[in-house]
């Protein structure tokens, strides 16, 4: 069986979207980066949850799962996300930068068809706040097909939480027992 990938987003995910009273979880920490692209004179404002690092690199300690971004922030969550939180540089989907005025312009999330076409056959466990029906319904498609596949959808207020990783690693330690048979 290949090593299944844990799939990571960051908007929504790692950065929460503003609640209704304009403000991050109080959990988060305010930083300015700049992506490629951009001056140094134009930075982007995000907030970070400095607990995720150490949590995240409690997951990927086991070794069961490929950590790997996939995120529209591309390269630029291992050159400047990735380091905030203490994680290592990390591959990544190389997502292209549709035009595109939805995040579902088909209905499902627009990543989808990349990372489906990135994964092959590959076991994966995927974390994004933007999953619709028609992405769980795939999920339990490729999962019937033998590619055993995990969304989890974090609230895009609150982002990533304890018992989401909980989730993965529960998960991943099934996978590795179960092997091949597991889907």
């Amino acid at each position: 069986m290949r090593q299944p990938y844990l799939l990571l987003d960051i908007d929504g995910v790692l950065i929460p979207f503003p609640g209704d009273n304009g403000a991050a979880p109080a959990t988060h920490v305010r930083y300015d980066v700049v992506p490629i692209g951009r001056g140094a004179d134009d930075p982007v404002a995000i907030w970070l949850n400095p607990d995720h690092g150490p949590l995240l690199m409690d997951v990927f300690r086991v070794g069961t799962l490929c950590p790997t971004w996939c995120t529209s922030w591309r390269r630029d969550a291992t050159a400047l996300i990735g380091p905030l939180l203490g994680l290592p540089p990390l591959p990544y989907v190389d997502l292209p930068r549709p035009q595109i005025t939805t995040s579902h312009p088909n209905g499902y999330l627009w990543k989808r068809d990349y990372v489906d076409t990135w994964l092959g056959d590959a076991p994966a466990v995927w974390i994004d706040d933007d999953f619709t029906g028609l992405d769980h319904a795939w999920s339990e498609a490729r999962t019937a097909r033998g590619s055993a596949t995990l969304l989890i959808q974090p609230d895009h207020h609150v982002g990533l939480k304890v018992e989401h990783l909980a989730q993965v690693t529960a998960w991943a330690a099934w996978m590795a027992e179960h092997g091949a048979e597991a889907a």
